[in-house]
């Protein structure tokens, strides 16, 4: 069952939008973070400044990194200060279970932010009470440490979970540490069941080169709290409270020169209800409110306040046909209102292919830093527009049971007022400016195989393409999306509980030759005692996925999960 892209959970088969689910659980010991699972999808371009996902922007389909929507389980957790702390996840891997992916515009679900897609880090209630521990090295000065504790019982279930994660850095200046801890209970009442998220993430790391050629320094840490709790079976509630803060070191050597301290705080509040108009029919609706502020050393004190209105009209008769039509208004306090329509249409045309289309509105509001940053490298502008785009969409999928199916789809996303930093040469200031017209047209193609003995084979593959004029000027952001990218996956489960997984990925971006990376990964699945190896860039290729950051070559990372109690499964 998912949930991101639907006002309630669905099956994936009768999703009409493009939706991917990726096990995180079951992958864990395959995996080292979430962002390993980030890199299984063609049409996900995960820009890393360094591994081990201290700082990383995801553009989907083409899009910028403000232009993609995290969630931590239906929260918002994207950051108003920079599109580059929205992958600051403040949970430990094993906290997560799945990641589901919204490909395409789904700002009617969830507002500002949600222009190219949409990414969803869900956590799911224990199953089995069990007390695992995880600890880890390899080479780069890597070690890490992890444990997960969890109790459940029929009506209510609790997680502890933490993660420490080391590295003295493949080069000089990219060391890093990244701790977080997290816990997670539910609670089934007699009003309906509740979840309760408290989460805490701190990174401190070497940026060399991150924001330009700077010996630059940076520590990021996250506090999240999260409540959702349903009345009755039609209504639920919810409340979430974020802070960021960011203590920016142009020069390391010499903080004295250019030292930023920035603190976001976010409040999100909503209620949302559905009714039941027939056997096939729901109409969901409900309200929203949000409140960001900012004190910022570099971008001073500014706070902005939104509230939103939402109905969908949902229409589903199970293996035949689909269709929701969706609106949502949503006001800013100084800043003009935002109207995101949808519809999206499924229809069977036999049991095994299915058919399906969406046109949707989309819009992003500009960060703080957009508007108002300045250092030696970088200026904003506090004159910029809100962008908007829409995005249309057709597709097939085919189902041939469970062990073969398959999709194709094209797209398009017609943006407006796109926000990126330009600069006519490279003695010039990056400044932030509104493009006024950019299309982004592309196609994807999958399929998975299920073949004997629990193994599987995934093959993806993604096309873009992008028009829209600069006036002679250089794009930072938007110009750096891949043309080409082409993924090959093999999982299977050996002789003797061993599992195996291996990646392949090829990457062409645009005006830069291609690169490809080659990850493989195997582990014990029995006995208390579970071995791991994971090696990354086997084949030692030197690439940038942000141009000026360099990646590392070869990387290996070995140790042992250690199941202290819980069934052998």
């Amino acid at each position: 069952m998912v949930v991101t892209g639907a006002y309630e959970p669905v099956p994936l088969e009768e999703m009409d939008r493009s939706v991917r689910v990726v096990p995180a659980r079951e992958l864990s010991i395959l995996t080292n973070l979430y962002d390993d699972l980030l890199h299984l999808d063609s049409s996900l371009d995960l820009q890393q400044r360094a591994p081990g996902a201290i700082q990383s922007g995801l553009s989907i389909r083409g899009g910028t990194f403000g232009q993609t929507l995290v969630l931590l389980n239906g929260f918002r957790i994207n950051d108003v200060q920079s599109a580059n702390h929205n992958l600051d996840v403040p949970l430990p891997p094993d906290a997560i279970e799945r990641i589901e992916i919204l490909r395409g515009s789904g700002s009617t679900l969830y507002g500002s932010d949600a222009v190219a897609g949409v990414v969803n880090l869900r956590i799911r209630p224990p199953e089995v009470s069990e007390f695992r521990l995880r600890a880890g090295a390899g080479n780069f000065g890597v070690n890490q440490q992890r444990g997960s504790w969890t109790v459940a019982s029929t009506r209510w279930s609790q997680q502890f979970s933490f993660s420490r994660d080391f590295s003295s850095g493949f080069r000089e200046n990219r060391d890093f540490r990244n701790l977080a801890l997290a816990g997670v209970s539910r609670l089934a009442t007699r009003l309906g069941e509740g979840e309760w998220i408290l989460a805490h993430n701190d990174r401190p790391f070497g940026a060399d080169r991150f924001y330009g050629n700077f010996n630059s320094w940076e520590r990021t840490r996250t506090w999240f709290a999260g409540v959702r709790q349903a009345l009755g079976g039609r209504t639920d509630v919810s409340f979430a409270f974020r802070r960021h803060t960011d203590l920016f070191v142009l020069y390391r050597d010499r903080p004295e020169v250019f030292t930023n301290r920035h603190a976001v705080e976010s409040y999100q509040g909503a209620l949302r209800r559905k009714e039941t108009l027939g056997a096939n029919a729901r109409l969901h609706y409900g309200v929203e409110a949000h409140r960001d502020s900012i004190a910022s050393t570099n971008l001073g004190r500014h706070s902005r306040a939104r509230t939103a209105g939402y109905a969908a009209l949902d229409v589903r008769a199970l293996r035949r046909f689909s269709f929701t039509l969706g609106a949502r208004e949503e006001a800013y306090r100084n800043i003009r209102r935002e109207f995101s329509p949808t519809a999206s249409a499924g229809l069977w045309i036999s049991e095994r292919f299915k058919l399906r289309g969406s046109a949707s509105r989309a819009f992003r509001l500009p960060t703080f830093t957009d508007l108002y940053y300045h250092d030696p490298a970088n200026l904003g502008s506090p004159d910029l527009r809100p962008e908007t785009a829409w995005s249309f969409e057709g597709g097939l999928d085919w189902n041939a049971g469970p062990r073969l199916r398959g999709q194709a789809a094209v797209f398009q996303r017609r943006e407006r007022d796109g926000i990126d930093y330009v600069r006519a040469t490279p003695a010039d200031l990056w400044r932030a400016t509104n493009f006024r017209r950019l299309r982004f047209s592309g196609a994807e193609i999958a399929l998975e195989a299920g073949l004997a003995r629990g193994q599987r084979v995934e093959l993806r593959y993604t096309a873009l393409r992008g028009v829209g004029r600069a006036g002679g000027l250089m794009s930072k952001y938007t110009f750096n999306y891949p043309l080409h990218t082409g993924l090959a996956t093999w999982q299977g489960s050996l002789k003797g509980g061993l599992l195996v997984r291996t990646r392949l990925g090829v990457v062409q971006r645009f005006a830069r030759d291609p690169y490809a990376v080659w990850d493989f990964n195997f582990a014990s699945s029995r006995g208390r005692l579970r071995p791991f190896v994971q090696f990354s860039n086997l084949a030692g290729a030197r690439y940038e996925e942000i141009p000026g950051v360099p990646m590392p070559g070869r990387g290996v990372l070995g140790g042992v999960q250690i199941l202290l109690l819980g069934p052998l499964r």
